[in-house]
């Protein structure tokens, strides 16, 4: 660790707390400077952060970033790493494997699992979940995941365990020969089948979602009717590419946005006060990964495997049925 001005005799550390005398060269200057010219290998946000936080003890007292210091003020700060640092860490996390071998994994991930960590979910994922049950998997990028599902988003999901593997699957994904089927539940009646090809990008007028956008990435959709109801539709849809939200963008763009959608979904029109209660308790976008098929990296031949529907999508179901009659 580099420490800037002081000797060794002014700075210790333990696993969790950093103590460090300030230098005499202070003079007056703020508390936040003074310790970020000392502590180095911390960022400056990070300490007021800390001491925002009450993390940071001056002559054993909390201070602000605005403290004026004169130099040889005892401080103590009690760290903590970066979420970042700590994202990629072993973790029992529960997910079912409905195939596996030494080149692969097929992942029947269930909603609410996140599938890698970032900012809000940086413990508790998929991808932690990988390499706590499978180690090897450490010495391949981003645990071998090369696509990914929403949260809220259940199905299947292909996992290479080697690098080469990845590779692979990673180009059959750039050359669409991986193919993937969801089946949704729309909003209002779908009259037929068709094509959404509309470019997707971030929604200018809400940085939090997306949007198809003139300037976004090439985005194509294919959905066919299942199941007519009175105010929904069972579709299927088949991806050609892999864009962030693609399905629940493209269905939103044709007015029929995925039932209980959080993000896309309108209001809840005049349904049944059961229907209602469903979709309460659906809590998620209604969308599931159903079918996956790919050619396998090791052995060249074609493999599919299918999830059928968890059981909060076949109650909505099984109550658009029963309004139905």
């Amino acid at each position: 660790m580099k420490h800037s001005d002081i000797e060794a005799d002014d700075y210790s550390e333990s696993d969790a707390v950093v103590r460090v005398t300030l230098p005499r060269n202070n003079s007056g200057g703020r508390f936040d400077a003074a310790l970020a010219a000392v502590l180095s290998d911390y960022s400056r946000s990070r300490l007021v952060r800390w001491m925002d936080e009450g993390r940071v003890l001056l002559d054993g007292k909390p201070a602000s970033p605005k403290t004026r210091v004169w130099g040889g003020e005892i401080v103590e700060v009690m760290t903590e790493p970066d979420p970042e640092e700590v994202a990629y860490l072993p973790e029992p996390v529960d997910f079912p494997v409905v195939y596996e071998d030494t080149t692969l994994l097929v992942i029947d991930k269930p909603a609410g699992l996140v599938v890698h960590p970032a900012a809000g979910n940086w413990s508790g994922t998929l991808l932690n979940g990988l390499l706590h049950r499978y180690p090897d998997l450490t010495s391949v990028p981003r645990a071998g995941i090369v696509h990914r599902l929403d949260k809220d988003t259940s199905g299947l999901m292909v996992v290479a365990r080697t690098l080469k593997a990845q590779t692979d699957l990673v180009r059959q994904l750039q050359a669409r020969t991986v193919k993937r089927l969801y089946l949704a539940v729309a909003q209002g009646m779908v009259k037929r089948d068709g094509t959404v090809n509309a470019p997707i990008g971030r929604d200018p007028k809400n940085r939090l979602k997306m949007a198809v956008v003139e300037n976004g990435k090439p985005a194509i959709t294919h959905y066919s009717v299942i199941e007519p109801y009175p105010r929904h539709t069972l579709v299927e849809c088949r991806l050609e590419t892999g864009r962030t939200h693609q399905i629940r963008v493209h269905m939103a763009h044709l007015g029929h946005a995925l039932a209980a959608d959080p993000v896309y979904g309108g209001k809840p029109g005049s349904f049944s006060d059961e229907l209602k209660t469903v979709l309460a308790a659906l809590n998620r976008q209604a969308l599931h990964a159903a079918k996956l098929a790919l050619i396998h990296p090791e052995t060249g031949t074609q493999q599919q495997w299918e999830s059928p529907l968890p059981a909060d999508m076949l109650q909505l179901i099984a109550q658009l049925r029963k309004e139905t009659v």
